[in-house]
């Protein structure tokens, strides 16, 4: 498996943050956050950043469709701790785009996930609306030499 860069544990980077309450339910029997209860909040983090961007007025009638999602675990997650969850954008393809989105608890980064998305209209991937393009260029990591 190949290790990631560390630059994508940079919380500095990234251009959206959003806090998420842990619950007890989240809890596995080693009394950490389990990976289940990550992979939503990852899903929770990049619904919101898809509305704060305003995707969906600017995606017009296409369907927006997950095509992957790979998670590294990093570090441990416990209950009652926050997650901090970071988004943003990295590649920006014809039809599709990647997703970097990292967890971090107390600044300590605990899961990393690149999620690959597809804009699709009648059901085949189409090229993605110019306005959208721009959202999503606005949004992208920001390099490690802004930081």
């Amino acid at each position: 498996m190949a290790k990631i860069d560390p630059a994508l544990l940079d919380i500095g980077r990234y251009p959206f943050h959003h806090v998420i309450t842990t619950r007890f339910a989240d809890v596995d029997p080693n009394r950490h956050i389990n990976n289940v209860a990550l992979v939503a909040a990852f899903e929770d983090a990049r619904f919101r950043f898809d509305v704060a961007q305003h995707f969906h007025e600017t995606m017009g009638g296409y369907r927006i469709l997950i095509a992957s999602n790979h998670i590294d675990y990093v570090g441990e997650a416990h209950y009652p701790a926050p997650l901090d969850l970071h988004v943003g954008a990295l590649e920006i393809g014809r039809s599709s785009w990647q997703l970097a989105c990292l967890a971090s608890q107390d600044g300590r980064p605990c899961a990393f996930a690149r999620a690959t998305l597809v804009g699709t209209k009648d059901g085949k991937p189409a090229a993605l609306p110019d306005a959208f393009r721009e959202a999503l260029g606005k949004a992208r990591l920001r390099a490690v030499a802004e930081v």
